[in-house]
């Protein structure tokens, strides 16, 4: 896949181990990573080596200053921007998410800033869980939303698998 599946966008993320696990994700599925600072952790080199991520050489990550540098930098329609909350929104199998399109998660403790959210009510995406549970770790999130998308893909034929069920971008055969 030359282009990237979709982009993770990680909103001012704070635990290194859930970003380092969700740019593995991205890594297995084609998928772009942007984090969003401030960083609760390091990603220069000397850092990424000490924590045993060989991996992150090959993941397709972009570090941006600010919310609005991103915004900038990737100039993003509003149309395929997709929002996570873990306390309203839709279920991703009602969502329409297509290639090429953002999906933001917000930090650990805290989630996607209230006025963020309310910008793009109808954008916004949610996980259901049964009542009176506490939200999943955005790692978990971040898998699931993205593996809904692939589902959504192949149905539409935007994307299929190959004979070993590896993805491979474009129509289905």
């Amino acid at each position: 896949m030359a282009d990237p599946l979709f982009h993770v966008v990680m909103y001012e993320p704070e635990i290194p181990n859930n970003t380092g696990n969700i740019g593995r994700t991205c890594i297995a599925t084609g998928c772009a990573l942007h984090l969003i600072h401030p960083l609760g952790f390091d990603t220069s080199v000397k850092a990424l080596r000490r924590a045993g991520l060989d991996y992150w050489p090959r993941l397709r990550v972009t570090e941006h200053p600010s919310w609005a540098d991103y915004r900038a930098a990737t100039g993003v329609p509003a149309e395929r921007l997709w929002f996570t909350s873990g306390v309203q929104g839709t279920p991703p199998w009602d969502c329409a998410i297509r290639p090429g399109d953002h999906i933001v998660f917000g930090p650990e403790t805290r989630g996607l800033p209230s006025d963020l959210l309310a910008q793009h009510p109808e954008r916004v995406i949610r996980l259901p869980l049964v009542p009176g549970e506490r939200g999943l770790n955005v790692a978990t999130v971040v898998c699931a939303v993205v593996y809904e998308g692939i589902r959504q893909c192949i149905a539409r034929n935007e994307l299929a698998l190959d004979a070993d069920a590896g993805l491979i971008a474009g129509d289905a055969p």
